[in-house]
């Protein structure tokens, strides 16, 4: 009896020994990052591409070129029309001032006349001048007055038709104007700037290549913080919540595991069937549902890697 039970102890201890190293995990699934495919904004050649897969970006880098030029030409074209259009206005300023000068003439006549009339009128009164000779001066200072009004009146309209000649002009600016910005913003979008920081997956485009609006360039990820997608069963639904700290274990070698922190940061609302290649801490379900978890990535953790999952992080 003695021999049977040492035997058991020594197996059960041999057991515990073997499974020492093995971790107990409530899910598992694989690592994935938000890509993001970078696509052309313009058409054109690839002037400039300076990146390679692998590559560590910076948000809003410039990273190549498409070829611009014909949009440059045509931006130049039609800035030199919008210059051109104050060459087609009519300056207002000489007209008037010929019409100003008129004017000065005219009062200084007005002021001769009304001496004229002032002097008429005392020797009128000493019964020196002719009352006919008074009219006559008042005739013609009306007729001065008249004058002044109808220069006047010429310069307001001359002002006006000018005024309103130049605005038909100068109306076209506006239209050629928005066409330059137009034309400026297809000049920036052939800029390739870079989205986001992160690591640059795959590349699909060369120098030298022709390339058309909505073509991918390259795909990129922020790798510094990695997402696991793993399957938990209905009856795990009660033990997780949005924000919860978890243990996440990524192979390290044949027998041993490398132990991350993890956050669980989404919860499907709707149950899936279980993929083939998921397995959960109770027997296969039918009904699976998908959470993920956000890990620090230190280098180690890729795209595509399986990550097993204990839900009680103490």
């Amino acid at each position: 009896m003695k021999a049977r039970s040492f035997i058991s102890i020594l197996s059960a201890f041999i057991v515990i020994s073997c499974n020492s190293n093995k971790v107990k995990y409530d899910a598992s699934g694989n690592f994935e990052a938000d890509e993001v495919v970078v696509s052309a904004e313009a058409s054109g050649r690839i002037t400039t591409l300076k990146l390679e897969e692998g590559d560590t970006l910076k948000k809003s880098q410039v990273v190549g070129t498409i070829d611009n030029e014909n949009l440059q030409l045509q931006k130049q074209q039609i800035e030199a029309s919008i210059n051109a259009l104050h060459e087609k206005t009519t300056n207002v300023e000489p007209q008037v001032k010929l019409l100003e000068d008129q004017i000065k003439v005219q009062h200084s006549q007005l002021d001769n006349l009304e001496r004229d009339r002032v002097r008429t009128e005392n020797l009128v009164k000493a019964d020196a001048a002719t009352r006919k000779q008074l009219d006559d001066i008042n005739a013609q200072i009306d007729v001065v007055k008249k004058q002044i009004a109808v220069t006047e009146q010429q310069i307001k309209v001359q002002k006006s038709n000018v005024a309103t000649q130049n605005r038909s002009v100068l109306s076209e600016k506006e239209p050629l104007q928005k066409r330059v910005e137009q034309l400026q913003d297809q000049i920036q979008r052939s800029n390739i700037t870079n989205p986001i920081d992160g690591t640059v997956i795959t590349k699909y485009a060369e120098q030298g290549e022709v390339t058309a609006q909505g073509k991918a360039l390259y795909k990129i990820a922020d790798l510094s913080t990695i997402t696991l997608r793993a399957y938990i069963s209905g009856t795990q639904l009660s033990q997780i919540r949005a924000g919860q700290q978890v243990k996440v274990f990524v192979d390290s070698t044949e027998s041993k595991y490398k132990e991350y922190q993890g956050t669980i940061t989404w919860i499907s609302d709707k149950a899936e069937f279980t993929p083939k290649t998921i397995q959960t801490k109770e027997e296969r379900a039918n009904l699976v549902y998908a959470i993920k978890i956000k890990v620090k990535n230190d280098g180690y953790l890729k795209i595509g890697m399986y990550g097993e999952v204990q839900l009680n992080s103490k």
